[in-house]
């Protein structure tokens, strides 16, 4: 679990929230019921004091202790129901005090006296660590000495109560704040799938179908303002490249006829005998930056009306392997030039469906790039193969390789990681861009893997069409030069 994602987050504070609120709330009910225990367990003290000092204190006089003890046992049973009954003199002489409860909670005799000057409420410590409420009443007594009338109760209702409470929140607090925890994760799970969409919408929008557009989530709210705001982002974006193709496309159209014509011209003025030697090599180094110019201009068209999906491609079943093995024997002648061996490993019948010319453009692209920066001596390997539903073509060098940094470049118009050697062998930057984008137009994907000093590989995967069932990797005849081995 990502606990940086805005997911996560707001899970933990919404959690955090809810156990914050719950904790608050049950302090209070806590605090509160305990506040109204004590108030109602007092209150009931009280009013049997009073009921006992105004019903059965007046009789006292004439009837004497034994009828006050009768009433009270027989009115109250504190010995049954656990209560603490005693009626005292202001000078301490008790008349009447109550028996042992039945459970034994405590010894009424071992209660301290009060004095019998006001009303009180108190709680004290009995043996056990137990508490009990004690309240007391004053009352008027016909021979001028007020009377004491006390009533206790342990105060372990209370507690059992309050305990309980703790209990319960210790209980369903965690558990309300877990359920919380996974309703909200999956509540932001589900608020948060309409971006996800976006997201995945998105990633799989390139410069070659930027016409498709983000779904448009109808909320209301933030969300629905920001998937507006990037489709008008996109369409942009889509007007902008536009309009960069059909620049290119145009410039280079627009080029075509004059630069012919100026190479027509130039190879017309070096028929003339006449010219001075030194006017003759400044011709055909003209000559030459011409055609150079000429080739640059039409691969610029070429890239552009791949972009623009205008480029005339008539796609049929075609034998990779049988491909690769053909051109591998067309660059032959290029390879001992420079003395490098070619060798070809093509798996016969790896069917694609594609354009048979710009799937040999790639190949001749990517040959001629390794052709370009392997050193004499050097090898040159290309490969066929079925990797699951995928057809793979592999074109490997033994040459300088690619830094590091330059790798993230490499398929960019007119971009050379070692500038100088390019110019020298003739290269513009464009062969890489261009079988690239022949790659996009063929649902292909274009990897390199290259280091410093190690040689380049280039990963090419075209999707299998008709594809029989695997043989053993065989080398295709190539000729001489472009040597042929078996894996």
């Amino acid at each position: 679990m990502n606990r940086r994602s805005l997911r996560f987050r707001m899970t933990v504070w919404y959690a955090g929230l809810l156990a914050g609120a719950l904790l608050l709330f049950g302090a209070s009910v806590y605090v509160g019921l305990a506040r109204y225990l004590d108030w109602n367990l007092e209150k009931s003290l009280q009013e049997q004091s009073r009921s006992i000092g105004l019903k059965l204190l007046p009789e006292l006089p004439s009837q004497g202790p034994a009828f006050l003890a009768e009433e009270i046992n027989e009115a109250y049973a504190p010995e049954v129901n656990g209560h603490f009954i005693r009626v005292s003199r202001s000078d301490g002489r008790v008349i009447y005090l109550s028996g042992s409860p039945k459970n034994g909670s405590f010894d009424p005799a071992r209660i301290p006296a009060f004095p019998a000057e006001k009303a009180f409420s108190t709680k004290i410590l009995i043996p056990g660590g137990r508490k009990l409420l004690v309240t007391g009443l004053v009352f008027p007594n016909p021979d001028g000495r007020p009377l004491l009338v006390e009533s206790g109760v342990p105060y372990e209702q209370v507690d059992e109560v309050l305990h309980a409470l703790l209990l319960m929140l210790a209980i369903y607090v965690p558990c309300l704040v877990i359920l919380a925890m996974v309703g909200g994760y999956w509540l932001m799970r589900r608020s948060l799938q309409p971006i996800d969409e976006i997201t995945q919408r998105a990633q799989g929008i390139s410069s070659t179908n930027l016409s498709q557009r983000l779904p448009l989530i109808r909320t209301g709210d933030e969300l629905e303002r920001l998937s507006i705001a990037l489709n008008r982002m996109i369409g942009r974006l889509e007007d902008a490249f536009q309009q960069a193709n059909r620049f290119s496309a145009d410039a280079s159209h627009e080029l075509r006829t004059p630069l012919t014509i100026l190479q027509l011209e130039l190879e017309g003025i070096t028929q003339n005998q006449q010219l001075a030697p030194e006017v003759m090599d400044q011709i055909g180094s003209a000559l030459e930056e011409t055609e150079r110019l000429s080739r640059i201009v039409e691969n610029l068209l070429t890239i552009a009306r791949l972009d623009a999906g205008e480029a005339r491609m008539e796609k049929v079943h075609v034998d990779l392997g049988e491909l690769a093995a053909e051109t591998t024997e067309q660059m032959k002648l290029l390879a001992e030039e420079k003395s490098l061996s070619m060798r070809c490993y093509a798996r016969p019948g790896v069917y694609v469906e594609g354009d048979r010319s710009r799937l040999k453009q790639v190949m001749v692209n990517l040959l001629d790039n390794a052709l370009k920066y392997t050193p004499e001596g050097g090898e040159i390997e290309m490969r066929v193969r079925v990797d699951e539903h995928r057809a793979i073509l592999e074109v490997a060098d033994t040459g300088a390789g690619i830094p590091a940094e330059a790798l993230p470049h490499v398929f960019e118009r007119f971009y050379r990681a070692d500038k100088a050697r390019s110019r020298e062998s003739g290269g513009a930057g464009l062969g890489l861009a261009i079988a690239k984008a022949i790659c996009i137009a063929h649902d292909a994907e274009i990897k390199i893997a290259s280091s410093e000093g190690q040689g380049s590989r280039f990963i090419v995967e075209l999707p299998l069409s008709n594809a029989e069932p695997g043989e053993p990797l065989k080398p295709q005849p190539t000729g001489t030069a472009a040597s042929v081995k078996r894996d």
